[in-house]
């Protein structure tokens, strides 16, 4: 059966504010639509040397592919792009921040630090999720607007986890800081991004003599050389920034019997994961899927097929036990206790039921025969 080639044949025009900035890859400019009156940035597809265009424009549609995989409020939006192989170029479509690099914004405004390393840290968890590593981490990729909302910029050297070529290219970079020991060994990783956001930091507060800094602690455990010596992942950072928050929040009887009850049944169920698979961290999409999940399980005692829970979950492949399963009973009590509860109680719920899938034993796809069933 062919396929229907939909074509849209009215061309969209855009009025030029200003430009922005040129780099090694092209030339960034400001644009102005005035039918919806909104700005957008424009990034062009335009190497400084001839002779280094047919090599890096694969570098900048994988940027598109990323950016097209991430939804967050603390990472730059992509609303469209155009391509032209033939004549490898193109443009990339996307929000404009109206603010100030994260060094010249903390500068004028140091009081506003723990707010906006929290944010950083959840952009950062949320590329972690999402198998993505941002690889040209400096304070120029790092906005932060008028209102003080963080955005994550510039795509141009990122990577899909699981595909390990090219990684020399973000060791070969120049460098702000004391690169990491793991570069000795080719190596940049998870862990190395929590480096250099912990490098970035601290030489914030240095400079800037920031007293009100919440996060010594954890920022202590972010910037050892050796990755042995620091914390590997940013979703740690992420949970112990919560448990922080909202020690003061507390649970009832009832409330921490429906999440016990759900978590420790998870945990008998879920056997493996594999390594690529995502967890879902929004309480909203988790609440959607088990809605969905529970009309359909809600005249049965226990749920026929496990996957139809850690569906709301997991995005993903992992295995479940066959002989054991979450009892209906359980999993309407824990929706009812995630539909009631304040938002910090439900990031505190969200974030309590990762870990419990972080201890989880992981596994590669090519680890199993593919005639073992799920």
């Amino acid at each position: 059966m062919s396929k229907q080639l939909i074509k849209f044949i009215r061309r969209k025009d855009f009025e030029l504010v200003r430009e922005l900035g040129r780099g090694a890859c092209g030339r960034t400019v400001l644009l102005d639509d005035p039918i919806i009156d909104e700005r957008f940035v424009c990034k062009k597809y335009s190497p400084m040397y001839d002779e280094l265009t047919d090599e890096l424009y694969g570098n900048f549609v994988e940027e598109i592919k990323l950016l097209h995989m991430i939804n967050h409020s603390n990472i730059v939006r992509v609303f469209n792009y155009y391509l032209y192989p033939e004549e490898k170029t193109g443009y990339i479509l996307m929000e404009y921040i109206s603010g100030s690099d994260i060094e010249d914004y903390l500068k004028k405004y140091p009081e506003n630090t723990n707010s906006v390393f929290k944010q950083v840290i959840e952009a950062f968890s949320h590329l972690e999720s999402n198998g993505i590593l941002h690889r040209d981490i400096r304070p120029m990729n790092i906005l932060v607007s008028d209102d003080g909302e963080v955005k994550v910029i510039d795509f141009g050297f990122g990577k899909k986890i699981g595909d390990s070529k090219d990684f020399d290219k973000s060791i070969s970079l120049n460098w702000w800081c004391e690169p990491p020991m793991e570069f000795k060994n080719n190596v940049y990783n998870n862990s190395t991004e929590v480096y250099f956001i912990g490098k970035l930091f601290e030489n914030i507060i240095l400079e800037g003599q920031i007293e009100q800094f919440a996060y010594k602690g954890i920022l202590a455990r972010m910037i050892p050389r050796e990755p042995e010596n620091r914390v590997s992942l940013f979703s740690n950072i992420r949970n112990e920034i919560l448990s922080e928050a909202f020690s003061e929040i507390e649970f009832d009887h009832v409330e921490l019997q429906a999440y016990r009850d759900f978590a420790e049944q998870l945990t008998e169920v879920l056997s493996k994961i594999e390594y690529s698979t995502k967890y879902v961290d929004s309480a909203t999409d988790i609440i959607r899927k088990l809605e969905d999940a529970y009309q359909s399980i809600m005249l049965e005692e226990y749920v026929p097929t496990n996957s139809v829970i850690l569906r709301a979950l997991l995005s993903g492949a992992y295995y479940h036990s066959n002989n054991k399963f979450f009892s209906v009973s359980t999993v309407k009590e824990f929706l009812d206790l995630v539909r009631k509860a304040s938002t910090a109680k439900r990031n505190i719920i969200v974030a309590n039921i990762r870990a419990r899938m972080e201890a989880i034993e992981r596994y590669h796809e090519r680890d199993f025969d593919d005639d073992i069933p799920f």
